[in-house]
């Protein structure tokens, strides 16, 4: 081989790998989440500062992750749920979920996912991501005398729905799952972003769906809520808006179909679900009351 061969083949190399990096660095930069402000705060939803606890607890890979402790007024331990948001969301959008759930005699720990609110940031976040900061707060949430370690649930919106099924599905230690908005299947999500974008498929779009699948270190298949629904032990409500025009409707269909087991509450609504929720707290609370407080009177008893 001359050493014109040779240099042909190490510039060939060159621009190919370098051509994989600037990919690489383009699906980062735009997939990233957007970093919003906490605009709401939990005394615009009634709550006092004896009520709310503002936390840093430790994430995963060092990194610290903002949350805030509800508490009822009487005395523990308590049943808890800890509260994931969606992508590009924060905790503070999930806050008017906190009065009914208190009242109820509910612990709730509100979290900000990394790159999200006001944790700390990291190269690149994702749903699996999402379900290691889920377990970060519940480690928290354990060392906590007011809150009883084996009564807490998981509720999850969007994205975050995805992660609390991901993650109640390798872990037998959660009491019940409330979905919200949850999609079926990651790679139709994908699917749907390269087609906002005019990116072809299945040439360009393919290889970038699998770039993606190496870099958050996880296939598709494997995290999709359409599968790991049915690998989750407790029970499972999902809330779905009929008006949903981010995640069609029929994603919660699907996802009921993949779980006979689990309960479909339909809503009014579209995907952000913060307002409609409002007249349906007692139905959240009488589905967790029911997967929650026995187990806990039988422990007590």
């Amino acid at each position: 081989m001359t050493t014109a061969t040779l240099t042909y083949l190490a510039l060939a190399l060159i621009v190919f790998f370098g051509a994989r990096w600037l990919v690489h660095l383009a699906l980062l930069r735009g997939l990233a989440a957007p970093r919003l402000a906490h605009e709401v705060t939990p005394a615009d939803v009634g709550l006092t500062l004896q009520d709310t606890q503002e936390i840093r607890l430790p994430g995963p890979n060092g990194k610290s992750l903002f949350a805030w402790l509800v508490l009822p007024d009487t005395p523990g331990p308590h049943p808890a749920v800890l509260v994931m948001h969606g992508w590009g969301a924060n905790a503070a959008m999930m806050l008017q979920i906190a009065p009914p759930l208190r009242a109820a005699g509910y612990a709730v720990l509100f979290v900000d996912a990394r790159c999200h609110g006001q944790s700390e940031n990291e190269r690149f976040t994702s749903m699996p991501r999402f379900a290691e900061d889920i377990g970060a707060g519940l480690a928290y949430l354990r060392t906590r005398p007011e809150v009883d370690p084996d009564d807490i649930a998981l509720l999850g919106h969007s994205v975050g729905a995805g992660a609390v099924l991901l993650y109640a599905a390798h872990h037998d230690d959660i009491r019940a799952v409330i979905s919200l908005s949850a999609f079926a299947h990651p790679r139709e999500v994908m699917r749907a972003w390269l087609t906002q974008y005019h990116i072809p498929f299945p040439v360009i779009g393919s290889y970038i769906l699998r770039h993606v699948e190496r870099v958050i270190g996880a296939r598709f298949d494997d995290i999709a809520p359409i599968n790991t629904i049915t690998q989750v032990k407790c029970p499972v409500l999902l809330v779905h808006g009929r008006e949903d025009t981010s995640v069609a409707f029929n994603d919660a269909l699907r996802l009921q179909a993949a779980q006979p087991a689990a309960q479909l509450l339909a809503v009014s609504g579209d995907h952000d679900l913060r307002e409609t929720l409002r007249p349906h707290g007692d139905e959240l609370v009488a589905f967790l009351d029911r997967a929650c407080k026995p187990a806990m009177q039988m422990r007590v008893g």
